[in-house]
Formats: C-alpha cells, structure tokens, sequence
C-alpha cells in the first residue's frame, strides 16, 4: 500500500479545503433529522452539488468530478476536518448509489443518480420491519406481481429520515414459498405513490425523522426492479457491503473527532480523571488504525478486488470505536458532559451504531464463519 499522495491529489486536496472554508455554514445547522434541520441541509446540498462536490467520485455526466477513490478519502477528511454538515442524502448516495452502479440498468442510472446528486429526490432505506432488524432474511412485505409491475404490501419502520424523503429502496418477499434468502426482490419506491403511507414519530433525544411506512395495494412498475426479480438478497448485501464497509462512514469521520478530542484533553488536562490520558491515546490510535484500514481497502478495491464480509469487521470497528471516543469525552467533561451539547448529542447517537446496519452480534457470527472459517454452532 503506497501511502504517498500524488501532486494530483495534493491538489485537489488543496482545493476541497480551500471550497470547505469559504462555503461550511457558520454557525453550525441545526440537526438534519429535524424538520427545521432537514430544510437548512439541503441548501448545502444544494450548495455541494452547483460546485460539484456532492458526488466527487462519480462520473461527471451525474453530477460528479470523475475523482478517484484515494481523492474521495480525502476529501471526506477535508469534509469533517472542516466542521461540515452531516449529509441528508447519505442514504441515497452512499447506500443506493453504489448499488445502482453495480446492479442498475443503464436507463435506471441516467434516470436516478443525477436527481439524487441534486438532492432533488431523497431516498430512505426500507428493510427494518416490526419482525424483522438484523434478521434481514425474515422481512414479510409482499410484492404480488400484477399486469405491468409489482402491487406492494406491508410495513417498514425504523426508517431513517422517512419522514421527509421522497424514495424508498427496500426489499419485499417476491416469492412466499421460497427459502428465506430466496424469493426477494428489490424495489425503488416513489413515496407519494397511492397507498403509501408514512407515519413520522419522535426519538428521546428529540429528533423527528425517523418514520413506519405502510404499503397498502402499492402499485410499481417493472421498472421498479433492480437487480432483478428474485434477486434481492443478492443485491442487498452489495448494499450493506457500502453500510458496513468503505462508504457509510469515512475514516474522516474519525479522525476529526478523535482530534477534537484531544484538544478537549487539553482543555481539562488540570482535572482528568486517572487514566483519561490512555484512553485519548487509544482514541487516537483506533482512528489512526481505521484510517489504514480504509486506505488498504480502497487499494484492494483499485487493484480490482470486491470487499466481501470483511465488511462486517469494519463496521464492528468504527461502530465501537465511536463508542469509547465519546465515552473518553464525557469523562473528559465531568459534570460538565450534560451542558455540552455536541459531545453528549454524539454520544447518544454513538450507542446505536452497534445496532444500525446489523447488530454486532449478527456481524460477530458474520466474521466468524465467512473470515475466520469457524464452524455455526
């Protein structure tokens, strides 16, 4: 792995970092899962993608710069080093995108990626359902197949930013008599479709967009499909490749907080508790550790190889990793921790990331048998 960056790369280094200075929203928005937020984002969506840096690795025919995966890494840490906003659309071009890519017709690709590098339609991911989370093979929304296209029943929940999207990508059971892992099929559905309903509701911390989405005679056309009929789990698990793996979160992320945090250490460096210092240290070496993880990821992926369930230990990595970082920061803040907003909003959010994309346990067992070659119980 060649770490050395080109005069290239130095260069669009330099510009990312440059455009970030003089655009990033001062002071810093409101949470994108508020109505209030949501709205705000989007102008900086919007903003991102008049300059062409919503989707700098796409093709520039979709609103892209062609930039290669090495510049996509840098500047994701340009993005956070700079205070950016969380990106709204993150669903859409971190999880579908990359789907659509590999899966997508070319006629779905002209038709789909230059209106979600716009923010103009804002995609959510349909798979949670009331019975089934991480057990993804258990969903039991329907798709009948009708004269033309697909008549679309059940429910989805734990929907993130549902409540003010206007797609949904999700999997239906295409085939009741099928195996569990067989007999889905993915579809791409308009929210304002007929039948369509989506029901917001609160979280603790206040935030209001997660939201169920119930299907009733939800009619969609063939065009619907990606990947094929009876497909589905096929092309979902590329789609968690990206949740669990190289896109959802960016070792830029990481690095960014852990270097906050060691700039709140030396803020309360009079009053730590024992054994603060070692775990800012560890901090610092699990981002750092992260980060080259990445890097070598992204070198297998330009030398032609495809990330496979190596995916799940990244994501038990950077999802407990984000964890102790806050943790080390609340214990940084004392009595302090409940005041500061930014800290004890990200630790909160911090405990669901063993949750989301796959509970760790289901990831352990994941590693295990498709890593490590260990037998099933």
């Amino acid at each position: 792995m060649d770490l050395t960056w080109s005069e290239a790369d130095k260069a669009f280094r330099a510009e990312a970092r440059s455009w970030l200075q003089a655009n990033v929203p001062q002071p810093a928005l409101p949470s994108g899962d508020t109505a209030e937020g949501f709205a705000l984002h989007l102008e900086w969506e919007h903003r991102l993608y008049e300059d062409r840096w919503s989707v700098v690795s796409w093709p520039e025919r979709y609103g892209g710069r062609d930039a290669s995966l090495w510049q996509w890494v840098i500047f994701e840490e340009e993005y956070y080093r700079a205070g950016a906003p969380q990106r709204v659309t993150q669903n859409g071009i971190f999880l579908l995108a990359p789907t659509l890519f590999e899966f997508g017709t070319p006629e779905q690709q002209d038709r789909l990626l230059p209106r979600m590098a716009a923010a103009q339609d804002l995609w959510c991911q349909g798979w949670s359902e009331p019975g089934a989370g991480s057990d993804l093979a258990g969903i039991s929304s329907r798709a009948a197949k009708v004269d033309g296209g697909w008549m679309l029943n059940g429910q989805k929940t734990w929907t993130t930013r549902g409540a003010f999207c206007t797609h949904l990508f999700g999997l239906f059971r295409s085939d009741p008599e099928a195996e569990r892992h067989r007999g889905l099929t993915y579809l791409l559905v308009p929210l304002d479709a007929a039948g369509v309903t989506v029901r917001g509701f609160g979280r603790l911390d206040g935030d209001e967009g997660f939201a169920e989405v119930f299907f009733d005679d939800v009619f969609v056309s063939d065009e619907a499909v990606l990947g094929g009929v009876g497909e589905g789990w096929r092309v979902a698990m590329a789609t968690t490749g990206s949740e669990r793996g190289l896109t959802l979160r960016s070792p830029g992320r990481f690095t960014a907080a852990v270097d906050r945090l060691v700039e709140l250490y030396r803020q309360h460096s009079g009053h730590a508790v024992p054994g603060a210092r070692d775990r800012v240290v560890q901090a610092w070496i699990d981002a750092e550790a992260y980060r080259l993880f990445t890097l070598g990821t992204v070198t297998a992926i330009a030398e032609g190889h495809s990330p496979g369930a190596e995916s799940s230990l990244n994501k038990i990595w950077w999802s407990e990793m984000d964890v102790r970082l806050h943790e080390a920061a609340l214990e940084l803040l004392g009595g302090e921790a409940e005041l500061d907003g930014p800290w004890m909003r990200g630790f909160e959010f911090s405990l669901s990331g063993p949750i989301y994309a796959g509970t760790n346990e289901v990831q352990r067992n994941i590693a295990a048998e498709r890593v490590l070659g260990l037998p099933r119980k």
